[in-house]
C-alpha cells in the first residue's frame, strides 16, 4: 500500500526530510516503524525501539498495534512536553 509519512522535530532534524511517500506491506504501525529502522543508520537510530517516538495515523494518535489504511498519512514525532 502507498502511505505517506511525515517526521517532525527532531526526528526530522536527524532524517534530513519532512516527509516521504512510502510503498509498505507493513500491516500496523508498529511494523511500519520496524521497517524504517530496518534501512540502518539514522533510521535505526532515531526510530529504534528503545526511543520514546509517537506515531499518529490521518492527525489522530496511533499505537503500535494500529492497523495502517491505503494512502494514510503517518507521522512520527517526539514526546511533547508543555509548560
Amino acid at each position: 500500500m502507498q502511505i505517506e509519512i511525515r517526521f517532525f522535530a527532531s526526528l526530522r532534524e536527524a532524517l534530513g526530510l519532512s516527509s516521504l511517500s512510502w510503498q509498505t506491506e507493513a500491516g500496523t504501525v508498529g511494523a511500519l516503524r520496524d521497517e524504517l529502522v530496518a534501512r540502518g543508520g539514522v533510521w535505526a537510530e532515531v526510530l529504534a525501539r528503545g526511543r520514546a517516538v509517537r506515531a499518529s495515523q490521518d492527525q489522530v494518535m496511533a499505537s503500535d498495534a494500529t492497523p495502517l489504511r491505503e494512502g494514510a498519512e503517518v507521522a512520527f514525532f517526539p514526546p511533547v512536553t508543555g509548560g
